[in-house]
């Protein structure tokens, strides 16, 4: 499995053309005028991993297949959205189904690309997003005190446990502060997620700059960026512009070379990867044979089994054992012969963790 990030934020703040780059397609139209995207585009990008290619090389593998992310295109939001303003609650719909949310936020001016609020401010622009997002939260969870409260008194406990949850949540939305910021334990997590709260999603802000500012910001992003840490959220700068520059370029050298002389090491692509990996606590294993090598993502703390049932259901249903080896000891070995040789295959059980680079082979039974 991959992740897949919904890219919102308000009109004219260079999201289709982010999302256009990032997915090296057409599909989203971008234009000079709001709510240009109608319905939410879906792109799908093999996530950028060296070790992939080195395992590849070890095992000399027919072919390599990353994991994947894929990316949602959302309309931009304005204010008013969660009273039906613009294309309003048809998009927060939207939202919810995705797992974390990267808040393009404008950080250049132009002219000649208007603004909805007529000015350039990030963070006015991220709070008049999140404040139409937790709105909308309010105006979900009010509706189902009601009800919620009925089946309590009757004695539903799951009912009883939802509306205690919703209290807390309400709470905090009343206060100001977004569904996330509510500590939930491990045993109430299950509550918590099955409530579908826009503002429960955690938060990537890419700020959008002009090609100039790509390698160090400008003033604009600084104010995102603390934003962003006292938020603990991630955030990124990038160029959609130069990203939609390097995606036109045919092969991978002509784009190092376009990125080194603008002072970068990598694309903004990689950079909302790693800063996604992050915020959602992802991991990658691997499984590498003649055929194939291939990248696969798991959360951070999932184990064997769980890691197995990402590449089938059956693998996890029948676990037997995970035969892993490190990535360190996998190119240091050179390989899984030389790994087993010396004493570095390792046979691992159903309560295993699986480790960020872990070679792989699964046993099942079904």
């Amino acid at each position: 499995m991959g992740f897949n990030c919904g890219i919102v934020g308000l009109p004219n703040v260079g999201k289709s053309t982010l999302f256009n780059a990032l997915t090296a397609t057409a599909s989203a139209e971008a234009a000079n005028f709001p709510f240009c995207t109608i319905e939410p585009n879906t792109g799908r990008v093999g996530v950028p991993d060296n070790r992939l290619q080195q395992i590849s090389d070890i095992s000399g593998s027919q072919r390599l297949v990353p994991t994947q992310l894929e990316f949602v295109d959302i309309a931009g939001l304005v204010r008013g959205a969660s009273k039906g303003e613009g294309l309003g609650n048809q998009f927060l719909a939207n939202i919810r189904e995705v797992d974390a949310i990267v808040h393009v936020l404008r950080c250049f001016d132009d002219e000649n690309i208007t603004h909805v609020e007529g000015s350039i401010d990030p963070i006015r622009d991220a709070e008049t997003v999140e404040t139409e997002l937790m709105l909308a939260d309010l105006e979900s969870l009010e509706k189902r005190v009601t009800p919620l409260s009925k089946k309590a008194r009757g004695g539903d406990r799951e009912a009883t446990q939802t509306l205690t949850m919703v209290e807390r949540v309400l709470d905090c939305l009343q206060e100001g502060q977004p569904a996330r910021k509510v500590d939930v334990s491990d045993d109430d997590m299950k509550i918590f997620s099955g409530l579908q709260l826009l503002t429960s999603k955690p938060v990537l802000y890419a700020c959008n700059v002009r090609e100039d500012d790509a390698a160090n910001g400008n003033a604009l992003t600084e104010k995102v960026i603390a934003m962003a840490k006292q938020q603990g959220a991630e955030s990124v700068v990038v160029s959609a512009q130069i990203e939609e520059e390097v995606a036109s370029l045919d092969n991978e050298q002509e784009k190092l070379e376009f990125l080194e002389a603008l002072g970068l090491s990598e694309t903004g692509l990689t950079r909302v990867i790693h800063a996604g990996y992050r915020l959602l606590d992802l991991i990658t294993f691997f499984t590498s044979g003649p055929k194939e090598s291939r990248a696969w993502t798991v959360k951070n703390g999932a184990t064997a089994p769980e890691a197995a049932g990402v590449i089938h259901t059956d693998f996890e249903r029948g676990f037997i054992r995970a035969e892993t080896i490190s990535m360190d000891d996998f190119i240091k070995y050179n390989g899984e012969a030389g790994a087993k040789e010396a004493g570095k295959m390792r046979q691992e059980g159903k309560t295993y963790v699986v480790k960020d680079g872990d070679i792989m082979l699964f046993r099942f039974n079904v």
